[in-house]
């Protein structure tokens, strides 16, 4: 497996600065169900005053699972470009590992819709996504949102 991606999680080219920052950790992928599993770590400088992780970085999380499990299905020559991502918070979560599944709910041509969730490690759902997102040339993706 080659491409953007997967070089990234096999170490061939460094994984992207903003989801370094968010602790992120490839886990797996099922090309049977499209599904992808990572995690995250969530620092302490993620709080909120109340001592919670920032709904902001949870968002951020939910769209660096739901990018990786389209990515993870594409030619090593496309990229995707997320064109909408509705998130919704399920419980408030303190800092450490968060564990994302991804998933590829359908895809017709150059169009994708895509679900996450974000659990704990004792399986509370943290919160969730649905995203719509093209497939575009990786020629392109310099110029894609």
């Amino acid at each position: 497996m080659t491409g953007p991606f997967w070089d990234g999680v096999h170490g061939r080219a460094p994984i992207p600065p903003a989801a370094k920052t968010l602790g992120f950790e490839f886990l797996s992928h099922d090309k049977e169900s499209a599904t992808t599993c990572v995690a995250f770590t969530a620092p302490h400088e993620f709080t909120n005053p109340a001592g919670n992780v920032l709904g902001a970085f949870l968002a951020a999380m939910l769209y660096d699972t739901v990018g990786p499990a389209l990515l993870a299905t594409l030619e090593p020559d496309q990229f995707q470009s997320t064109l909408d991502i509705h998130t919704t918070f399920h419980s408030p979560v303190r800092p450490g590992r968060i564990l994302g599944t991804g998933r590829v709910v359908d895809r017709r041509g150059d169009m994708a819709d895509l679900d996450a969730v974000l659990t704990t490690e004792d399986s509370v759902r943290i919160a969730s996504a649905t995203a719509t997102a093209r497939v575009i040339p990786l020629t392109d993706a310099k110029d894609a949102v």
